[in-house]
């Protein structure tokens, strides 16, 4: 057996996994690893790089670039051109990015599943009853991306982003085991609300990118603007981006977790289902 399914054993009991990723100074940890990650020292570039590609199912054959200055670097690469198809149907919602799909559903009783027998209250994770209250009956997708994944997202059709919301907070890990150990673990962590109107039908959809351990950083492209765990607790930015279905619109600094909500009348494409993986630009619900 080797070294990498030694560890992978390991690491996969839940209970060793939760204690290694959350019962630790989380939020300590983060800002040291956003400060080692960006060392650009070959050596420690390397090492670094090649520990992450141990630990993690790691793929670049889809890189735009194949040498990288720091771990970071790596972390947060572009693709290729034409890496990945974007479905341009104006009645299709796509992907906004490369994720796991931990739960998907329709929103009822103003809850979501955020893994199956622990829910939790959309007003909490979007912090306003009115807001929440547009999504009553709606679709939602939570998308996990895996520390190995792609890490930016894009627009999920022709839209124009209204607002952006930063909610501060904490870093839990975002995968299963902490999942089914902590409550209304999204609703605690850092996030941004993406606020956005759909140039077909006028529709409102927004994304909640939520960071995690080692994560704590989004950054908005369209903006020109990072969010870490130094900025205040909520921040509110009006804006009037307008961005092409698949254009970038940021990444986040590590994996997390996406969660897409659509207004009631969208559908779930076909395929899209707990534990499914899509990647960006594939189809993710269809518009009324």
């Amino acid at each position: 057996m080797t070294l990498r399914a030694i560890i992978a054993r390991i690491v996969d009991q839940e209970s060793v996994n939760f204690l290694l990723t959350n019962r630790v100074p989380r939020r300590l940890l983060t800002r040291f690893m956003g400060w080692f990650s960006r060392i650009e020292q070959p050596l420690v570039r390397d090492l670094s790089i090649g520990a992450w590609r141990l630990f993690c199912d790691v793929d670049l054959k889809d890189a735009k670039k194949t040498e990288f200055a720091s771990l970071h670097d790596c972390f947060v690469r572009k693709l290729k051109d034409g890496a990945r198809a974007v479905e341009m149907d104006p009645a299709v919602l796509v992907s906004p990015c490369d994720g796991i799909v931990g739960a998907c559903g329709t929103v009822t009783e103003g809850k979501l599943l955020q893994i199956k027998g622990r829910s939790y209250p959309l007003q909490e994770l979007l912090g306003s009853p009115a807001w929440a209250g547009e999504y009553c009956g709606g679709r939602y997708v939570t998308l996990r991306l895996t520390a190995g994944m792609y890490h930016r997202f894009h627009a999920p059709a022709d839209c124009a982003v209204e607002q952006v919301v930063y909610i501060s907070g904490d870093v839990w890990n975002v995968n299963p085991p902490a999942l089914k150990r902590v409550d209304k673990l999204y609703c605690r962590n850092e996030r941004a609300l993406l606020r956005m109107q759909l140039a077909a039908g006028g529709h409102v959809v927004t994304l909640v990118p939520v960071a995690a351990i080692l994560v704590a950083g989004i950054r908005l492209r369209f903006l020109n603007l990072s969010f870490n765990l130094t900025h205040a607790p909520v921040t509110v930015i009006p804006c009037d981006a307008r961005l092409r279905k698949g254009e970038e619109m940021g990444r986040f600094e590590h994996g997390s977790t996406i969660i897409v909500l659509a207004p009631d009348g969208f559908a779930l494409c076909d395929g899209v289902q707990e534990g499914g993986v899509v990647r960006m630009g594939e189809p993710l619900m269809r518009l009324p």
